[in-house]
């Protein structure tokens, strides 16, 4: 089906929403790794809090994205014989009606949370720790 030109541009959005899977996972140790505190113990900053917040939205603006939907959902067709597989649909499903404000919203949390580390990088500021 998806062979001739407007139509394989949805592959093409499909390639772009696994690369963005990839950015999540690697987004994702980063904020677990933020969680490190200056002298290997555990801890926690105002930078910390910032990216993780980065993550969830770009996890949820990943996962509203319609080739996820249709991963898993898709070529199924008696949901009642994959009960999980259906739920996991409903609820990308749900997420994918706002796709467009977790863009824009996702877009914003980005440029902050890469203004604020890189604030933080170069000394114009320091980060605002709650432990350690």
């Amino acid at each position: 089906g998806e062979t001739r030109f407007p139509l394989i541009m949805q592959n093409l959005h499909r390639y772009f929403f696994y690369a963005a899977i990839l950015i999540s996972i690697l987004n994702t140790y980063d904020a677990v790794d933020a969680f490190h505190g200056k002298d290997g113990g555990v801890g926690m900053g105002l930078g910390t809090l910032i990216i993780c917040v980065n993550v969830i939205l770009l996890w949820a603006y990943t996962l509203s994205c319609h080739s996820c939907r249709h991963i898993t959902g898709g070529r199924l067709k008696n949901f009642s014989k994959h009960p999980a597989r259906y739920w996991a649909w409903t609820q990308i499903s749900k997420l994918n009606a706002k796709h467009m404000q977790l863009a824009w919203t996702t877009l914003g949390t980005l440029m902050l949370t890469d203004l604020y580390i890189m604030l933080v990088a170069s000394g114009a500021i320091s980060d605002l720790r709650f432990f350690n």
